[in-house]
């Protein structure tokens, strides 16, 4: 499946997984990550595959293998001239799109080892994400040059652009699921489109957060497994929790997190929620934040399953394999408090096995 030519699989440094230093128990250190902060961590969608990637904002790619014990392997490696805001893997996960800020998504075969860029916009791409319909496989792009784009892959290495939608803000944060896309910007609007056989907006909100929005994921109706609504974290530490079409207003709501718990020179300190993530198999939320922290919830039950021991880093993504036995997680400054806490050069990934901590509690 992967080229030859990467070195990264090569290097010794990359092929083993330690026991966790100064961190919570339970989790191991995947080695070999990159020199700068991880802007997103994904694992690969096929459960055979049991793939994790990662793009840094010093534009390194890195691809590894991780097994059921969490044990983990380096298979591949690429460097962008510029630094990765996001990226996405293919269906059948055996390609990488590498959505940067030098305004071009890329896409890496992990076979050839050959990195083609596939689509370009005006403005750094803040997020890329992988459609696959009936009808049409297309990927869809959002930039900080206030467009949505979506991109025909079936002409590679050529450029084919199937359609371009023009949004009043920057795009902040975007997730697909199934025929559902939903699109953060920076003016705090959530547009909702049905991507079921072309792209089509259904819905506009204003966020229930009063602060700028920061990250978005689609969440399932338990009952139907169909997309309904979308969790979006700020930085102010605060998550909403959206439906798309609610029975009662109601079941709209926003909770408070990653806050200190202890009062500091007579205040609070907040951070912000640098990622939310749906587990695959119990729809309950995992929210990760500026503090060091990782946090689990009932979404449904409207209740804290666990808040984890504090990281020595900020945490910046998250990302569950499909089969919700493991969680990744990345770890690096953030930028949230400016250069002079920048004491901490570098990022970590950890992986943590998390099935029965995600798990609603029985209710009493």
């Amino acid at each position: 499946m992967f080229g030859n030519s990467s070195p990264f699989g090569a290097k010794p440094l990359f092929t083993s997984t330690t026991a966790a230093s100064q961190q919570p128990s339970e989790d191991f250190v995947v080695n070999g990550a990159p020199e700068d902060t991880i802007s997103k961590i994904k694992f690969a969608p096929a459960q055979d595959q049991a793939l994790l990637a990662c793009g840094s904002w010093d534009g390194t790619a890195r691809i590894w293998q991780v097994s059921d014990s969490c044990q983990s392997e380096g298979k591949a490696e690429q460097k962008m001239p510029a630094p990765i805001l996001d990226i996405e893997w293919f269906d059948d996960s055996s390609k990488l799109f590498l959505a940067c800020a030098d305004k071009e998504v890329r896409c890496w075969d992990l076979a050839s080892n050959q990195v083609a860029t596939v689509g370009t916009h005006d403005g750094a791409i803040k997020t890329c994400h992988w459609i696959t319909r009936s009808q049409y496989s297309c990927l869809m792009t959002g930039s900080w040059d206030k467009t949505l784009r979506f991109w025909d892959m079936r002409q590679l290495p050529t450029q084919s652009s199937l359609r371009t939608i023009q949004l009043p803000e920057r795009v902040f944060s975007a997730d697909v699921l199934g025929p559902m896309g939903a699109v953060a910007l920076a003016n705090r609007q959530i547009k909702v489109y049905n991507l079921e056989n072309a792209p089509e907006e259904v819905k506009q909100f204003e966020s229930q957060l009063k602060m700028q929005s920061r990250c978005l994921s689609i969440f399932k109706d338990r009952q139907s497994d169909q997309p309904t609504g979308f969790a979006l974290g700020s930085i102010e530490g605060r998550v909403a929790v959206q439906y798309v079409s609610p029975r009662d207003p109601k079941d709209n709501f926003t909770f408070k997190c990653h806050r200190s718990a202890e009062i500091i020179n007579g205040y609070q300190e907040i951070y912000p929620v640098n990622d939310v993530c749906l587990h695959p198999t119990y729809g309950t939320l995992l929210t990760i934040g500026s503090d060091g922290r990782y946090s689990m919830w009932d979404k449904d039950a409207r209740t804290k399953l666990k808040t984890s021991e504090t990281y020595q880093m900020p945490l910046t993504s998250c990302h569950f394999h499909p089969s919700g036995n493991i969680m990744a997680l990345a770890a690096g400054y953030d930028w949230s408090r400016g250069h002079e806490f920048n004491t901490q050069p570098g990022s970590k990934i950890v992986l943590h096995k998390c099935s029965e901590d995600m798990k609603p509690r029985p209710k009493k």
